[in-house]
């Protein structure tokens, strides 16, 4: 089971620092977790990940991270392909593919997201499956380092998670030419995990905001395990 923490552009250094010092005292080892901080707040820790990397080692791309600043931190967990990174910074599918590749070629463990639009939704499952079939054009299905996350758009952040039912349904999908865990994500909490994580073919969970607070998070991973 793999249990992951996106902060977004949320928490200080310090805070992090606290976070992941309440996470170690757990010495859980029966689930997989992940916490991905903002670009100010990365350790050199095992649990951290990095929310977005350029496909280079360094070069001139102001406002952006590459791999000489992940490796000071000895970073290997990245997200890729985040609804946030599509929608609001425009990255197209082939700029994503691109980003794959290089990380795939640097052995990170790719945490590598898909959603599809309420619009697409309402077309049916069908054309979901379509729709997501597209976001994983190019990309390497047997990476043994991929974890995808399936998340709604209409559902991060909204507070609304999708049915059980539409859950399962988009999961048993996916598994069927997916070897790679699927996690799922959108308006994941405390009062619907354990439903969620009891469905077939989901292997764990990205959550957002019910994440950010820690002992909401210590809550999460108790009722997980």
């Amino acid at each position: 089971m793999i249990i992951a923490s996106n902060f977004k552009t949320n928490h200080t250094r310090a805070y992090t620092k606290n976070y992941l010092s309440k996470l170690d005292s757990l010495n859980e080892n029966k689930i997989k977790l992940a916490v991905f901080p903002p670009a100010t707040a990365l350790f050199e820790h095992e649990l951290v990940g990095a929310q977005n990397i350029y496909p280079s080692f360094s070069g001139s791309f102001t406002g952006e991270i590459g791999l000489q600043q992940l490796n000071e931190f000895n970073i290997r967990k990245i997200l890729i392909g985040h609804s946030e990174r599509r929608e609001i910074f425009k990255e197209s599918q082939e700029f994503i593919d691109k980003k794959f590749q290089f990380c795939k070629e640097n052995n990170f463990e790719i945490y590598y997201c898909i959603g599809e639009s309420l619009e697409i939704r309402k077309e049916g499952i069908e054309s979901t499956i379509q729709f997501l079939k597209s976001q994983l054009m190019n990309i390497d299905l047997d990476y043994e380092k991929l974890i995808i996350a399936y998340e709604p758009i209409w559902a991060i952040g909204t507070g609304v998670s999708a049915s059980l039912k539409e859950i399962e349904e988009i999961h048993n999908s996916l598994k069927t030419f997916i070897k790679a865990p699927i996690l799922y994500g959108g308006s994941v909490k405390l009062e619907n995990i354990k439903e969620i994580l009891s469905l077939k073919n989901v292997d764990g969970a990205l959550i957002g905001t019910a994440s950010w607070d820690i002992d909401n998070f210590l809550k999460i991973i108790d009722e997980v395990k």
